[in-house]
């Protein structure tokens, strides 16, 4: 009998052991999903400091870019984005770097959110958000004015010199249709223009809206925009890290508000001589 007693004693302890164990360990549970709830979001923080860090090139003319006559960077995605910070009570901290390091700088937390005529595509979706569009365009070809560089059709790129960053969506396309693909750093349209016109490179793939511009601005220069060959329609946004879904909401809330009062509008008009890129373009394109 004695032996029973024990093991019903050692039962009712081990019982109870398990019991207090098993409430603590909700308990923890609850703690932690509390902490969670509590943890501030980048926008918070964000709020906090006052301050949203922006990438962006400063050398692509008309979107971001350092004006000759103050110094200053400028552009039409520059004042959209100092457009949206101000709405938003804070202020937009720019920083210059190309292209490639951009995703990167967002996936560090290095940045906030990116401007530079960036397409929203799926496979960049897949990584990162995106705020709604603020700009619609289409790809065209800068190529030399005698022959067209021997460029007729998407399929003609076949060979051909292709120079731009090395992973836009531009570059893809080239060479996709075998194209050899000449990488530049983060230069300024002269460069590229430039190469064009010596023979060191037979075309550069970018945005419509950019290239008509750089070549009014460089006149000198003697490229032209093909004049039958347009592709890739494509819509530009602000590019984020994934997590930031609170960031793209209070963004986006303001970009829809300049879309409607038209400030977006003027800011297209004034940086792309009088265009209105917040509409999608009427154009006939090359299938691709």
């Amino acid at each position: 009998m004695l032996t029973l007693f024990r093991n019903r004693k050692s039962l009712f302890f081990v019982t109870v052991l398990t019991t207090t164990l098993l409430l603590a360990a909700c308990g923890d549970n609850g703690n932690d999903e509390t902490a969670e709830e509590d943890e501030p979001t980048r926008w918070d923080e964000i709020q906090d400091e006052g301050v949203i860090k922006v990438a962006t090139s400063g050398t692509l003319y008309p979107t971001s870019f350092y004006s000759d006559e103050t110094d200053e960077l400028t552009g039409f995605e520059v004042e959209v984005t100092r457009e949206v910070a101000e709405r938003l009570g804070i202020e937009a901290d720019f920083t210059d770097m190309g292209f490639d390091g951009m995703l990167t700088s967002i996936q560090s937390g290095q940045v906030d959110i990116a401007v530079n005529d960036i397409d929203v595509n799926e496979r960049r979706e897949e990584d990162f958000l995106f705020t709604d569009p603020y700009k619609f365009s289409y790809g065209a070809m800068i190529v030399r004015p005698d022959d067209y560089s021997g460029i007729e059709s998407l399929e003609d790129l076949d060979g051909k010199r292709h120079g731009g960053a090395a992973t836009t969506i531009y570059m893809e396309i080239a060479e996709e249709y075998g194209a050899e693909g000449v990488t530049y750093e983060n230069v300024t349209n002269d460069t590229y223009l430039r190469d064009i016109e010596n023979g060191r490179l037979d075309v550069v793939m970018n945005d419509y809206y950019l290239q008509s511009l750089a070549i009014e601005a460089l006149p000198d220069i003697d490229v032209i925009i093909h004049p039958d060959l347009f592709y890739h329609p494509n819509n530009q946004a602000m590019i984020m890290n994934q997590d930031n879904v609170e960031l793209q909401e209070n963004l986006n809330e303001v970009i829809q508000e300049m879309l409607e009062d038209g400030t977006i509008q003027e800011l297209s008009e004034q940086f792309f001589g009088g265009q209105d890129v917040s509409q999608e373009p009427d154009i006939d394109f090359a299938d691709e």
